[in-house]
């Protein structure tokens, strides 16, 4: 009997990508076998995240790094340690930010200030930091960020996301340029991104990282950049840091993930990708009233989807309808429809297993042969998965 047999779960098949409401990512037999390895064993854990430092500084070019329990994690203990050092004092007094001894703002251009499953800024609220948002949700630039950096600014916190707005917002270089003309430490939420190097080479001090989403390990998080705010990240153990902490299975598993990643092919993997996405785009876009299109990751992630448009009056189904008849069923495929009520959903090839997108394009054309429109309590995605929140667990 296998996990989805012993415990009543659906099979899913993951056309989404990497989220982490699916489990984030597969882990792969390598990583699972160092996990599994280290479960019935002792160990130092300062001496297991020293290890951790080192295999971090070598693969993002940092002076040091660490694990936390997640990348939503990371974002709060970066923020506390920009706001305390490495000050025991200051670390036992968070989330008490009252007395003038410890800056407590920390500045967010408008058009970051997104929602991931929980909201950015109530990550860098549960320091005790009050969060700055400067600009519009489509605009801001140099002089508004001078503008709000003061005697209290402890740090800037920058995203690089496919949520954020991706134009008209002042760039990483041009921010980590103006916060250090102050002294200013620039912390980025790069929880989804491919690139472990860019970010610092750009000039932020810290780069926060998802340790189970691109790169394919456990649930956690990745600190990387200057030794001496990792050491104060670190040392928020002893603070909020606490409820955040992370196992030893998840710090060898991050270990081993991240050497997984730097001795992938990835040529290989990215064509496997393409082929999958080829295969979609053939048999879907021979479907009446289904107009498909490759399109690229916003944020430059070597990842290419296929985005798939759907004519209500001839499909007799909208994007949202069919997005959520696929993930009714008793074999689940959930595909990329955060987008959905602009009339198109996506499919991600990164999680697909051997014969997966055969299954997805099987399902959807099933579908649309015969469609029975859903009784949805409304068509608003957001709203749909609050009200399925009030019927957990049913």
């Amino acid at each position: 009997m296998n996990m989805h047999e012993r415990y009543e779960l659906r099979r899913i098949v993951n056309a989404a990508g990497t989220m982490t409401y699916l489990g984030s990512s597969c882990v792969s037999p390598r990583v699972a076998e160092a996990m599994s390895s280290i479960l019935p064993e002792f160990v130092d854990m300062r001496e297991l995240q020293r290890a951790a430092c080192g295999i971090i500084a070598t693969a993002t070019g940092s002076e040091a790094g660490c694990v936390t329990a997640s990348a939503a994690a990371g974002i709060s203990v970066a923020v506390a340690a920009c706001m305390t050092g490495t000050d025991l004092c200051l670390i036992e007094r968070l989330p008490d930010t009252s007395k003038d001894d410890m800056k407590n703002e920390v500045i967010v251009l408008k058009g970051h200030a997104v929602g991931f499953g929980a909201s950015l800024s109530q990550m860098i609220r549960l320091t005790g930091a009050a969060c700055i948002e400067i600009g519009t949700v489509t605009q801001a630039g140099g002089y508004q960020l001078r503008g709000a950096i003061g005697s209290r600014t402890a740090a800037v916190v920058y995203v690089v996301s496919h949520h954020t707005v991706q134009s008209g917002l002042i760039g990483l270089r041009d921010v980590c340029a103006i916060a250090a003309e102050r002294g200013v430490p620039v912390i980025v939420d790069a929880a989804s991104e491919y690139d472990l190097r860019g970010f610092l080479e750009a000039g932020a001090q810290l780069v926060v990282y998802s340790g189970h989403k691109f790169l394919g390990g456990p649930t956690s998080g990745i600190i990387a950049g200057d030794l001496r705010l990792v050491r104060a990240c670190y040392m928020q153990e002893r603070g909020i840091g606490r409820s955040m902490k992370v196992g030893k299975e998840s710090i060898v598993g991050i270990m081993e993930a991240l050497l997984q990643w730097q001795e992938r092919d990835a040529g290989d993997v990215r064509l496997e990708e393409e082929a999958r996405i080829d295969y979609a785009l053939l048999h879907l876009g021979a479907l009446r009233g289904v107009r498909v299109e490759r399109v690229a990751d916003p944020t430059g992630n070597p990842i290419t989807r296929l985005q798939v448009w759907l004519d209500p009056m001839v499909c007799g189904l909208s994007a949202f309808e069919l997005s959520n008849l696929l993930s009714a069923g008793e074999l689940s495929v959930r595909v990329r429809a955060h987008e959905a009520e602009l009339g198109f959903f996506q499919i991600d090839p990164c999680n697909l297993k051997a014969g997966e997108i055969e299954l997805v394009c099987s399902r959807i054309t099933e579908l649309l042969a015969n469609p029975s429109r859903p009784e949805l309590p409304t068509r608003n995605a957001t709203d749909f998965g609050y009200l399925s929140l009030l019927r957990w667990p049913d």
